[in-house]
């Protein structure tokens, strides 16, 4: 039998074409033929990115680009514009690059392996007649959550547009975490506009995967077990870590700046605050310079991943004088190489935006959280670390919405002070690392999976 071809294509954004990326090394480590599919825009920024490719495998991984309906010069943070611009164009120009592929004299495309939310692409496969798999690269509690759509909507939790009232809280199943209404994951995007699209194809998306033999999740059910007894078409295969293969992650938006690493070499064990936000959150002026008052008072090392458009202001980001007050205690970074970054033992903590990537890298290394939520999923894994989990604390905002210097060294001498959330995230690593070791119940997941796509 000829080598199977898989065509797997992510949503274009960070905390989606990482894991992914992820899933296809490791599928291609099993000897199958992955072409990888990004936007043109974020292949671009891939590229840059990858100074070096040497891990990703050319034979087994090809990386190629279709466009997704907007201009260069076009905002792709205004997110409402890309989803519709996406749906209007990508499912065409998808379908050109498969038949493409399959005219050629390479191995035909035999399954698509997409990104849950995008119901559009699945379709296209189902069209085509290829084998089709969807993937989550969150928690499943938050796939529970979009799954649990129909239910809600009957509870009159939401109403059959998404929206709900605020301040209303409810929990899906005991041991999940407690949501608000404010803080369902499409309601806490972009404006009204932006959300009814993202509920949409979250709905869209529900119809589509249901119907599959593989709904795949970036979790381990010994994580979230109430929320994969929940929901048992949920199959957890994570977490997927480069470190778990030894091999190096890829599919970032940014070069990495791998000079912090030989900083970190320097500095004392469980010293360093971590602080890094992914790849969209955006400060006011006067909420950055709170956060880097706060680290400078706090007399700790802290390396801080800061991206040339972390703040509206692109210029004298930092009070005057900072960086000079603080260059014998302070490394800032560009974009950091985080799982190895939070590997090391130097770290003591993490101050994360609790992006699905960043929580289960925290916690397969053992790393307590201090957390700093903005959209999305974000909340609920905000959830998990502080109120499920207990390896985490949270932060509370002024009047004026502003998490404040001294509640951020505050929180920070309460975490580092109490040793239980070390010893609770030493044993939360543990949990993580199991399941994807030999006998572990995502190493099986995955196993049956693969003899499946053999078959």
């Amino acid at each position: 039998m000829s080598k199977q071809h898989i065509l797997a294509i992510p949503l274009p954004a960070q905390g989606h074409v990482i894991p992914l990326m992820e899933l296809s090394q490791c599928l291609a480590n099993h000897g199958f033929k992955v072409t990888f599919v990004n936007t043109e825009h974020n292949h671009k920024r891939v590229m840059n990115a990858l100074a070096d490719e040497s891990h990703i495998s050319r034979d087994h991984i090809h990386l190629v680009s279709i466009p997704d309906g907007l201009e260069p010069s076009e905002d792709r943070n205004e997110l409402g514009q890309l989803l519709e611009a996406m749906q209007r164009v990508m499912p065409g120009k998808l379908e050109e690059l498969i038949e493409k592929i399959n005219q050629g004299e390479g191995q035909k495309i035999t399954c698509v392996i997409a990104d849950q939310t995008a119901g559009w692409i699945l379709e296209v496969a189902e069209k085509m007649k290829i084998r089709r798999v969807a993937f989550y690269p969150a928690a499943a509690a938050a796939l529970a959550l979009q799954l649990s759509i129909p239910k809600l909507i009957h509870e009159g939790i939401i109403n059959n547009d998404g929206t709900a009232p605020e301040g209303r809280m409810f929990q899906l199943a005991p041991n999940m975490p407690i949501m608000k209404t404010e803080h369902l994951l499409w309601s806490c995007i972009g404006d009204l506009t932006t959300q009814k699209i993202m509920f949409q194809a979250m709905v869209k998306g529900n119809k589509t995967a249901l119907a599959l033999d593989w709904l795949l999740c970036n979790s381990a059910y010994d994580l979230e077990p109430a929320a994969c007894t929940l929901a048992p078409e949920i199959l957890p295969i994570g977490p997927l870590l480069a470190s778990n293969r030894l091999g190096n992650s890829a599919g970032y938006f940014w070069p990495q700046d791998l000079t912090c690493l030989n900083w970190l070499d320097q500095q004392p064990p469980c010293s360093v605050i971590y602080v890094a936000f992914g790849s969209f959150t955006v400060f006011d002026q006067t909420q950055f310079q709170e956060l880097a008052l706060a680290l400078e008072l706090s007399q700790r090392p802290f390396l801080w991943v800061v991206r040339p458009d972390t703040t509206e202001k692109t210029c004298n980001l930092y009070p005057e004088g900072y960086q000079d007050r603080v260059a014998s205690r302070g490394f800032m970074v560009g974009w950091a190489p985080q799982q190895k970054v939070l590997a090391h033992p130097s770290i003591a903590c993490f101050l994360s935006h609790c992006g699905w990537n960043s929580t289960i890298e925290g916690i397969s290394n053992g790393v307590p959280f201090l957390c700093w939520p903005c959209f999305v999923d974000q909340f609920i894994n905000e959830s998990y670390i502080c109120d499920v989990w207990n390896v985490g604390l949270k932060f509370n905002k002024n009047e004026s919405g502003i998490i404040t210097q001294g509640e951020i060294m505050n929180k920070l001498d309460q975490l580092l002070g109490d040793v239980g959330f070390k010893a609770r995230a030493s044993k939360l690593k543990e949990l993580a690392m199991t399941s994807v070791k030999e006998g572990g119940q995502s190493n099986k997941t995955f196993k049956n999976f693969i003899e499946w796509m053999k078959s």
